[in-house]
C-alpha cells in the first residue's frame, strides 16, 4: 500500500459532510429497522434515502462488483453479509449494517449493531465490548501515537472480556478512495507501527468474535462467517487525527465525541 495520504482544510471540510450524512442515515435507521424485515428491504431504503433525501451516492454499490448499498451481517456473520429477500430479521438476532457514502468526491463509511426483543444477554454484551473496544481504539488517536498502540488498545479490552479478535479484516485509510493506506490492524503491540499525524483519516471498525478469532468464506465469494458458529460482532467509524487528538467524522447523535 502507497504512504497515508494527509489531507487538506478543504478536503477534511468535506470529508466532515460525508460523515455528518452518513450518521443521518443511521439515525433514519433507527426508527425504520424491526423484527420480520428482510435485509434486502433495508438495503432499498438505504440507497433510496441516501440517493433522494441526502443527494448522495452509497459508495459500496458497484465497488468490487458489488450489487448492493449496504452489508447486513447477522449473528455468526462477521462481515460483508450480502442483503438478502429471504433472510428476515428475528427476534433474537443482533445485527451489523455497514454502510458507505460518497459526497463531493469523498467516502464515509460508518456500521452500528442493531438487536431487538429478544436478544440474549450473552449477545449484548458481546455487542457492548465491541462498541467500547473501538472506542478505547479511538481515544489512542492522536499525532505521535502508533497504529500498534491502537490495535493492542482494541485486542486488550476483548481478550480481558473472554472474546477474540478477527486478524484477516481491517481498518484502512479513506478519502477519495474507500480503501487507501494505511491499514488498521485490531491488534498488535503498543510502540508499533505508522506514526500518526494530524490530517490521516482512517477508519477503525472491530470484529469481536465470542469463540475462537477464526473465519471461513461462504461459497458467494462474500460472506464471512466464524468458522465455530458462535456470534460476532461490530462497530465501526471514520476517524480524523486533529493536531491534539482525534475527531469522528461518522459521529451519530446518541453519540458522545469521547467515551
Amino acid at each position: 500500500m502507497s504512504k497515508a495520504i494527509l489531507k487538506t482544510e478543504q478536503e477534511i471540510t468535506l470529508m466532515r459532510e460525508s460523515g455528518r450524512l452518513l450518521a443521518q442515515v443511521f439515525k433514519m435507521l433507527d426508527d425504520f429497522i424491526c423484527e420480520g424485515m428482510t435485509t434486502l428491504e433495508i438495503d432499498t431504503k438505504v440507497e433510496d434515502y441516501i440517493r433522494n433525501e441526502l443527494n448522495a451516492r452509497p459508495a459500496s454499490k458497484g465497488q468490487y462488483d458489488y450489487k448492493f448499498s449496504l452489508n447486513s451481517s447477522i449473528n455468526d456473520v462477521v462481515c460483508h453479509g450480502v442483503p438478502s429477500e429471504t433472510v428476515k430479521i428475528n427476534a433474537k438476532d443482533i445485527i451489523n449494517l455497514d454502510i458507505t457514502l460518497e459526497k463531493d468526491g469523498f467516502i464515509s463509511d460508518s456500521s452500528k449493531m442493531y438487536t431487538f426483543s429478544n436478544t440474549s444477554v450473552d449477545a449484548k454484551r458481546l455487542v457492548k465490548t465491541t462498541y467500547d473496544a473501538m472506542w478505547k481504539g479511538i481515544n489512542v488517536v492522536k499525532p505521535g501515537a502508533r497504529l500498534g498502540d491502537v490495535g493492542y488498545a482494541i485486542q486488550k479490552h476483548a481478550e480481558q472480556a473472554g472474546y477474540s479478535v478477527v486478524r484477516e479484516y481491517c481498518g484502512h485509510g479513506i478519502g477519495r478512495e474507500m480503501h487507501e493506506a494505511p491499514q488498521v490492524l485490531h491488534y498488535g503491540r503498543p510502540n508499533t507501527g505508522l506514526v500518526l499525524e494530524a490530517g490521516m483519516t482512517f477508519t477503525i471498525e472491530p470484529m469481536i468474535n465470542q469463540g475462537t478469532h477464526k473465519i471461513k468464506t461462504k461459497k458467494d465469494g462474500w460472506t464471512v462467517v466464524t468458522k465455530d458458529k458462535k456470534l460476532s460482532a461490530q462497530w465501526e467509524h471514520t476517524i480524523l487525527v486533529t493536531q491534539t487528538g482525534f475527531e469522528v467524522l461518522t459521529l451519530r447523535h446518541e453519540e458522545s465525541p469521547i467515551n
